[in-house]
């Protein structure tokens, strides 16, 4: 059963600093946090998508940029929001690596989703982005917290 009351009780308070910046190992608490972020990280990647696109990239380079965008936003805002602990498994570059790498495997789903929407589905590709996001962002949420940050 989940635990909810360390997120109600910040919630409960309003205040933004207790919400988001007091120090917190407590799961359901980072994935509120979490998902605020990669709303933030989603705006910068589906933005940077968008604009590929009407530059005239092909739809899975413009996904591909866009995700290296998303991600270098969502580690700076993780790392001030979410994961404020340093990992103890590496160093900070190692720890940017990793993050790297698990964002990688991100991408790849997220390829993979684009195109099953695209191709098989016919979905449009802005549509199927929020979708594939939606799912990797729980994917990526995971893997960091037991990977790098438990």
């Amino acid at each position: 059963m989940i635990k909810m009351d360390e997120l109600v009780r910040r919630l409960k308070t309003g205040n933004i600093k207790i919400i988001f910046r007091e120090q917190t190992d407590d799961g359901l608490v980072q994935l509120f946090r979490y998902v605020f972020v990669g709303g933030f990280a989603f705006v910068a990647d589906w933005g940077t998508m968008v604009l590929g696109v009407m530059a005239g990239m092909n739809e899975y380079v413009a996904v591909a940029v866009a995700f290296i965008v998303g991600l270098i936003v969502n580690f700076i805002l993780s790392k001030w929001l979410v994961f404020q602990e340093k990992s103890e498994k590496t160093n900070a570059v190692g720890e940017f690596i990793a993050y790297g790498v698990i964002g990688v495997q991100g991408l790849l789903f997220t390829e993979l989703l684009m195109f099953v929407q695209l191709e098989w589905l016919g979905i449009h590709y802005m549509i199927a982005k929020v979708i594939a996001a939606a799912i990797v962002l729980l994917w990526n949420f995971i893997a960091r917290k037991v990977l790098l940050y438990q």
